[in-house]
């Protein structure tokens, strides 16, 4: 299933999204919420009438850097050894449409698509046999990046954490099992130009690792999500530039890049 959150009318609401052609798509609307059970109203709109808003508000973003070799050594980073883990805040969060807004501070704002997992359950210190069993589902992702602040400043916290540097989207999709997670072609686009081109079996550490790992440490809650790393590819973004990043299974997310005001 892939369960999107929308507005409209100025009424927020999750739907499960039904259809195959873009311009034939539906939201079924959920009564609930996605992290309980949950069930179909029957209430069908269309998804061109709605907009869509991040597919979860976070209460953190952990993700984890260095997952992919070639993207560590691309910037003259060393593979780590274990899962290297930093957070975005819940404000750098975004949804699909929404503008990337280039900040004041970096002149060299850079694209990082992701496979994002997002959790739907409170959960702490997961054994590896018990991690399909707190992964609601997964989304794309984009962890845009101020790379002259974060090679000046060394702690990511502005870098990586600023406002709309978390792009989210465009839904959860609930029926990827982990194998077929773990093993996902991964590609983004800016102005339809291919920049970046990976694969998620080439990630060094699995999402089953990243969650023991994290979990190890703290409580994740449902509608955390998890960034798994971003292959080779990285580069610049301009203002007015459009990003998009699609992930096999899931679909695309789009962004387009402005001067923040």
């Amino acid at each position: 299933m892939r369960i999107a959150r929308f507005s409209i009318d100025g009424n927020v609401a999750f739907g499960a999204v039904e259809g195959d052609k873009q311009d034939e798509l539906v939201l079924d609307i959920i009564k609930g919420i996605p992290f309980a059970d949950f069930e179909l109203s029957g209430t069908k709109v269309p998804l061109s009438k709605v907009r869509l808003l991040p597919p979860v508000l976070p209460n953190k973003v952990v993700a984890f850097g260095r997952n992919y070799a070639e993207h560590a050594r691309e910037l003259g980073n060393e593979v780590p050894d274990a899962p290297f883990a930093f957070f975005k805040p819940s404000t750098s969060v975004i949804g699909p449409g929404d503008d990337i807004q280039y900040p004041s501070f970096t002149e060299d704002l850079q694209h990082e698509a992701e496979l994002a997992v997002v959790i739907g359950r409170l959960c702490r210190e997961v054994p590896r046999e018990r991690v399909k069993d707190v992964v609601l589902g997964y989304t794309c992702a984009n962890d845009v990046t101020a790379r002259d602040v974060q090679r000046r400043e060394k702690q990511w916290a502005r870098a990586k954490g600023f406002d709309s540097s978390c792009p989210l989207g465009p839904w959860v999709e609930t029926d990827l099992d982990l194998a077929r997670a773990n093993d996902l072609t991964m590609q983004l686009t800016v102005n339809g130009e291919q920049r970046q081109l990976g694969h998620t079996s080439e990630m060094i550490h699995s999402i089953e690792d990243l969650i023991v790992n994290i979990t190890e440490a703290m409580t994740l809650l449902p509608g955390d999500v998890i960034l798994t790393g971003t292959p080779a590819g990285v580069g610049p973004l301009h203002v007015g530039d459009e990003v998009a990043v699609t992930i096999e299974g899931i679909g695309t997310l789009t962004n387009k890049v402005v001067k923040r005001g």
